[in-house]
């Protein structure tokens, strides 16, 4: 497969839609409840706009676009990014319900090693459209 690859090719690209159920769903299983991803008053009370959703989400949200297209979630080899933006997520129930957040995420090949059979894809993270990620990298080892 890495012998088919060219640096500049895109392998990845896909939406995920975020509403306050599946940040629920991630704190139950991240550990982490913090009030300023379910919380609206208190997110707005720190200066959020509106509840945001985890970094650690954002983050393996975008992973999880690379490692769909390998195949592979153990693929990883190595992963890091940095956190520019939050994703902002309103409320979509009730009256004045809005549209939920969507991270547009795409990766294109950025680098490759034929004899480690690896690839570097460069994954971008929008919402709203605004980069939320920066620098994300991830070496996938591929089959």
């Amino acid at each position: 497969m890495t012998s088919e690859l060219t640096v500049g090719d895109e392998v990845a690209r896909r939406e995920i839609t975020v509403d306050r159920a599946r940040l629920v769903r991630y704190a139950g299983a991240s550990g982490d409840f913090n009030p300023i991803h379910w919380n609206e008053r208190f997110a707005q009370a720190v200066g959020l706009p509106n509840v945001i959703a985890h970094g650690m989400f954002t983050m393996a949200t975008a992973a999880r676009v690379a490692t769909d297209w390998a195949g592979d979630p153990g693929a990883v080899v190595s992963y890091g990014t940095k956190f520019t933006k939050p994703v902002v997520v309103p409320d979509t129930t009730g009256d004045s319900a809005a549209e939920p957040a969507t991270i547009e995420v795409g990766g294109v090949v950025a680098a490759k090693d034929d004899a480690a059979r690896t690839v570097r894809v460069d994954l971008t993270a929008l919402a709203a459209g605004e980069k939320v990620l920066g620098r994300a990298q991830i070496v996938l080892r591929l089959p």
